[in-house]
């Protein structure tokens, strides 16, 4: 899935592109394939979309390596984790 729109959007508006992407997530597993996204995922607006049901991977590049400037890889891939598994 790509979660641009989602992670442009605000207010209600992020809320109707949340639903699009699950909409879009059932079909995907519902067609036999795993589900992945990505694309403006940050430490702010990861947690619903890592909620998708069936959810496999998240692709999550500029976030981590931007924090990671402040803190270190280690400590930004674990508070990404974090975010993750706690959604």
């Amino acid at each position: 899935l790509h979660t641009g729109q989602y992670a442009l959007s605000a207010g209600d508006d992020r809320q109707v592109q949340l639903e699009l992407l699950e909409a879009a997530g059932r079909q995907i597993v519902d067609a036999g394939m795993l589900l992945h996204a990505g694309h403006g995922l940050n430490y702010r607006n990861v947690q619903p979309v890592a909620s998708i049901d069936q959810m496999a991977e998240l692709n999550i590049g500029h976030a981590i390596v931007a924090r990671a400037v402040m803190v270190g890889m280690t400590e930004a891939v674990r508070e990404m984790k974090e975010r993750i598994e706690s959604a």
